[in-house]
């Protein structure tokens, strides 16, 4: 045993590594040595044992308890297992591992062939996605587009079968209707029968001997679809409309598959939106904010007015309740609300900077709250 790799060390994993990650690990390690893979190659046969050794250990927990224990003594194949062709037999086996799903890449289907088998039982069709842009109204209440999608659909002439009018499909001779061969192949683990995709009929398991002459025998087409598309009231951007049944032909009388109609929607002049609450920032003069004033407020549905309080200050936020937009789902209506910006008047004349001087000079330090609490922060401060 002096010779030994470390079992961990094996499947490259950590000691304390998970029962997933070891099978994780092994499947990893099973894969790249399975003499399927490398044939002839003496040294792959040998670290493919050794990894089937180390697995069988660390699967198993009472092994692997007594492998952290005392290492190599505590699961001598001698005591703890017999031997069987070569390999390591122990009592956990694969713990229920799907070898199928493990080795089924180099096996053609793997050891039961399912994925072959499944090949012509009937299948959905492809799913396609479309990309629509909208303008920021149509999100906001809704509306209904005819878009043109280029997609697969059934033949007309063969009604989607592939077989010419007047002539059908038949089994294949090949596969028998199968649609899939099996071969017998001979490994470390004895004979071993597996299953892949017949060459004759593609899988299908059956032929087409006079195809139709518009779709080739693939009994689809390619075509332009008008297809209309009702866009519920809220939807923003980056929403997805799924329109069942839209896709692509299925298979073997599978359903067809779906269209997603994936939705840009272009920003509006004066609105932002998060969620279904508007934001909109409207600038007022210093007369509006000090002896407030009424101002007219655009919504989307119109315009409304509006009292702006005496004494606003810049920054200050008003809230319309039920002027956002409508909830997708059908929830409440959100709230449009408005940021009043103050604006500061420029290129002033003579006189009315000497009028704006003698306001200046009227209007004591009472009336300015903050200027007035600042100057005390300041004469706090300094001295």
């Amino acid at each position: 045993m002096a010779d030994k790799r470390d079992y961990y060390e094996v499947l490259g994993i950590e000691k304390g590594a998970s029962e997933e990650e070891i099978k994780k690990a092994f499947r990893k390690m099973a894969l790249k040595y399975h003499p399927d893979r490398n044939q002839g190659d003496k040294d792959a046969e040998e670290k493919f044992k050794e990894v089937n050794e180390a697995y069988g250990v660390l699967s198993d927990p009472e092994l692997r308890k007594k492998y952290d224990m005392f290492g190599f003594a505590g699961v001598d194949p001698s005591a703890q297992a017999g031997q069987q062709g070569g390999y390591t037999q122990w009592t956990g086996g694969f713990d229920g591992m799907d070898f199928g799903d493990i080795f089924g890449d180099f096996f053609g289907g793997g050891f039961g062939g399912g994925a072959a088998r499944r090949r012509n039982a009937p299948s959905k069709g492809r799913d396609i996605q479309h990309s629509l842009k909208i303008t920021f109204e149509e999100a906001a209440f809704g509306t209904t587009k005819t878009i043109t999608v280029r997609k697969y659909v059934k033949c007309d002439k063969c009604q989607g079968s592939g077989a010419a009018p007047g002539t059908s499909k038949h089994s294949c001779p090949r596969c028998g209707g199968t649609g899939q061969v099996q071969t017998v192949r001979n490994t470390l683990f004895g004979q071993v029968q597996t299953a892949s995709t017949c060459p004759e009929c593609g899988g299908t398991g059956q032929k087409i001997d006079t195809p139709c002459p518009d779709c080739s025998g693939s009994g689809q087409i390619m075509k332009n679809i008008k297809i209309e598309v009702k866009i519920p009231a809220g939807v923003d951007e980056g929403s997805v409309l799924p329109i069942r049944g839209q896709g692509e032909p299925g298979r073997n009388g599978g359903p067809n598959g779906d269209l997603y109609v994936v939705l840009a929607v272009a920003p509006h002049k004066l609105f932002d939106r998060e969620g279904n609450d508007l934001y909109l920032d409207i600038p007022i003069s210093f007369t509006q904010a000090a002896l407030g004033d009424e101002i007219t407020v655009p919504t989307l549905e119109g315009k409304v007015s509006y009292k702006v309080p005496a004494g606003t200050q810049p920054g200050t936020v008003f809230r319309l309740r039920g002027k956002g937009v409508a909830d997708v789902h059908g929830g409440r209506m959100g709230d449009l609300y408005v940021k009043v910006t103050l604006e500061v008047p420029t290129k002033l004349n003579a006189e009315q900077k000497k009028i704006i001087k003698q306001m200046g000079d009227t209007v004591g330090t009472e009336c300015y709250k903050k200027k007035s609490g600042w100057a005390q922060k300041l004469k706090d401060f300094f001295s």
